[in-house]
């Protein structure tokens, strides 16, 4: 394990696999894939019970069926801000006391404003 890795695990409370995610969201595994591709949903790649390393989801990105309104517009803001993937997921889950709780936390509280602007001000 990388020291990335270990850092992200001790962040995020709980994974999904990308088949989890479907059964969630309610489509097929391809769809969840396309989401991935096209930068909708975050996955990385994480030790599986199996022992294989598998791309996963942070389970608080899903929620009532659907992904968490606002991810997806703050995904695009980070990665035109440079981040990477593992960057992307350091910011979302570390509290932020202006927030407060961690980015991740205000999207699924809808407050996807005030993440959207603290995102766009780290381009500056």
């Amino acid at each position: 394990m990388t020291e990335i890795d270990a850092k992200i695990d001790a962040l995020v409370p709980e994974w999904l696999t990308l088949p989890d995610v479907a059964e969630h969201l309610d489509v097929e595994v391809t769809r969840v894939r396309q989401l991935v591709k096209e930068g909708q949903l975050l996955a990385v790649r994480r030790v599986a019970e199996s022992g294989n390393r598998v791309l996963m989801v942070p389970a608080d990105f899903v929620g009532e069926g659907r992904i968490i309104k606002g991810l997806t517009g703050t995904l695009t803001l980070l990665r035109d801000d440079g981040f990477t993937d593992e960057e992307m997921l350091e910011w979302l889950f570390t509290p932020d006391d202006s927030l407060p709780g961690t980015p991740t936390q205000a999207l699924r509280e809808n407050r996807g404003t005030e993440v959207k602007r603290r995102a766009q001000a780290l381009a500056v």
